[in-house]
C-alpha cells in the first residue's frame, strides 16, 4: 500500500533497525517506535529539505518505475492470492520500502556511505491451516545490497526482488517476483492484464487538505501470477492474481487522522476496486478518502467518500495489545452496482515486525440480492 502515507514512526524504525545491525547484514527490530524516532531525528525535523508532493505532474516511464530520492519515502508493493495444484489457497505480500535518511548525501569517502535505507516485508498466509508467516529485512542502499534499476526494471533487497524480463525498456512486465526465508518462499511470474491506473488526479493522490500532504501513486490492478511456492520444505506449483502499487511522497498523517483502511479487490466479473478510508480521531471518514473502480477494459472510475459506504461488521482482537481490527466489512458502491461483504480469510494476519499493522487476504461475497459480487483481494489496516 501500502502504503498511504508512511507514519513518522516507520522512518524511526528503519533507522534504529539499521543502526542495531552491522551494516551489510539484515537487521530485525522490535516495535518501540515513537520515542526511538525522536531520539534519532528529533520531532518534526525529518521532512526538512525533502521534495513535497504539491500537485499533478507529468509521469515519465520507464523512469517513474525507478527511485525518487528527492522524496523521503517510497515503495514497490505486490499482494496477491494463489492456489496450488490441489486447490489449497494462499495470500502473499512483498513490499520493498526506500527511506531517505537525509535530504543530501553527507561528505563521506567510504563505499558504504549512503543516505538511503531499505526495508522489506514478506508474508504468506496459508488459508487452510490459518498460518500467517511474516518476515522483515533491512539494508543500506550501497554496494548493490539494495536498490532499484530502471532499464531493465529491478528492485531488490538482498535476494528479495521484483525484476522485469522484458527487453529494451518495454516496461516492468512480465515481472519475476522472488522472495524467501527458511519457512516459506515464492518464485512467481507476473503479467499485467490491464493498463496502469494513475490514482487520484492523474497520479496526484491527496491525503488531507494540508499542502504537501499527498503522494504520487499508480497501480497495476490485475496481474496474472504463475510459478511456485515453498512451504513446509516442499515446492508446489501455484497460480492466481496479483496487484502492484507504486507510491512516493514526503508526507505523514494529518494531526486529526489516526490511520487508514485500504482495500484492493479483484472481482470475478473482471472489475477491480481500490479504496482507502482515512480515519479521523472521531472514527469518521476523512474527506480525502478515495475509491476507484477499474472496469473490464481497464478504464478507471474515480470517486471521493461520497461515492462509497463502508461499514465494519466483525472484529478480531490482537491478544497482546488488545487492539480491535475490523476484519469483516459491508462495502457498497451504488453507482457501480456493488454491494459486497469483504471478510478476512484468516482472522490473525497481523504483521508484527518493526511496526504493527494488519495486512492480509480477504474474500469478497455477495451482500445484496441484486448487486452482489464475488472475488478476492487484500486489506491493510493501520492506526488501531
Amino acid at each position: 500500500m501500502r502504503r498511504d502515507p508512511v507514519p513518522w514512526a516507520v522512518i524511526g524504525i528503519v533507522i534504529v533497525g539499521l543502526l542495531a545491525a552491522p551494516w551489510g547484514q539484515r537487521g530485525e527490530v522490535t516495535s518501540q517506535t515513537g520515542e526511538q524516532l525522536r531520539d534519532v531525528l528529533g520531532e518534526g525535523a525529518a521532512a526538512d529539505g525533502f521534495a513535497r508532493v504539491t500537485g499533478p505532474r507529468a509521469f515519465e516511464f520507464p523512469a517513474d518505475h525507478g527511485a525518487h530520492p528527492a522524496y523521503r519515502s517510497e515503495w514497490w508493493y505486490v499482494t496477491g492470492n494463489l492456489r496450488d495444484q490441489r486447490g489449497r489457497a494462499y495470500g502473499f505480500q512483498l513490499t520493498l520500502f526506500r527511506f531517505a535518511l537525509a535530504p543530501e548525501m553527507p561528505a563521506r569517502t567510504s563505499e558504504w556511505a549512503t543516505r538511503q535505507a531499505w526495508m522489506g516485508h514478506f508474508a504468506v498466509t496459508d488459508v487452510a491451516s490459518g498460518r500467517h508467516i511474516a518476515s522483515e529485512r533491512f539494508q543500506r542502499g550501497a554496494l548493490g545490497l539494495a536498490g532499484v534499476a530502471i532499464d531493465p526494471f529491478r528492485a531488490w533487497l538482498d535476494d528479495w526482488s521484483m525484476r522485469s524480463v522484458a527487453a529494451d525498456g518495454a516496461g516492468p512486465f512480465p515481472m519475476v517476483l522472488t522472495a524467501g526465508t527458511d519457512d516459506v518462499a515464492l518464485d512467481l511470474r507476473l503479467v499485467s492484464q490491464k493498463p496502469r491506473v494513475l490514482q487520484g488526479d492523474a497520479g496526484f493522490s491527496r491525503k488531507s487538505e494540508q499542502p504537501g500532504n499527498a503522494s504520487y501513486y499508480y497501480s497495476y490492478t490485475r496481474l496474472r501470477a504463475s510459478g511456485r511456492l515453498r512451504l513446509d520444505g516442499q515446492w508446489r506449483p501455484a497460480a492466481g492474481r496479483a496487484w502492484l502499487d507504486r507510491e512516493w511522497s514526503t508526507s505523514a498523517l494529518a494531526a486529526d487522522q489516526t490511520g487508514w483502511d485500504w482495500f484492493a479487490l479483484q472481482l470475478d466479473d473482471g472489475r477491480d476496486v481500490m479504496l482507502y478510508r482515512l480515519r479521523r480521531r472521531d472514527n469518521g471518514t476523512d474527506p480525502a478518502s478515495y475509491a476507484v473502480v477499474v472496469d473490464r477494459q481497464g478504464k478507471a472510475h474515480k470517486m471521493g467518500p461520497e461515492g462509497f459506504d463502508l461499514e465494519a461488521k466483525g472484529f478480531w482482537s490482537d491478544p497482546e495489545y488488545g487492539a480491535r481490527y475490523p476484519i469483516a466489512w459491508r462495502l457498497r458502491l451504488p453507482e457501480h452496482g456493488i454491494d459486497a461483504r469483504v471478510e478476512a480469510r484468516v482472522a490473525d494476519q497481523l504483521v508484527d515486525l518493526g511496526f504493527r499493522y494488519w495486512e492480509g487476504s480477504v474474500r469478497v461475497e455477495p451482500a445484496g440480492a441484486e448487486t452482489g459480487v464475488s472475488g478476492m483481494g487484500y486489506l491493510e489496516m493501520t492506526g488501531y
